[in-house]
């Protein structure tokens, strides 16, 4: 345990951080499966569901909560996959 004032504030700070990220990035994965479940079963919401999951990545990657490529990468194969169930 830390026993300086500022350190014990930033063992505190970074524990609500943690829990804050985990959350959102629980509620992104979600989002991907949903998008993902969607095109499986050829529903007619996939569209909307690849689109709000495209939202949720790049806002994700705008907090520096994933990687900007790996935002890109993550788009690419939902938007890929939707068109590949289209045709």
């Amino acid at each position: 345990m830390p026993n300086i004032k500022s350190a014990i504030k930033r063992v505190e700070v970074t524990k609500v951080k943690t829990i804050n990220n985990t959350a959102k990035k629980s509620a992104l994965k979600t989002d991907i499966r949903k998008a993902k479940e969607a095109i499986a079963s050829k529903d007619s919401s996939a569209a909307e569901n690849v689109k709000k999951a495209a939202v949720s990545i790049d806002k994700a990657a705008a907090k520096k909560l994933i990687h900007k490529n790996t935002a890109a990468r993550k788009k690419s194969r939902i938007a890929k996959a939707l068109n590949a169930a289209s045709k």
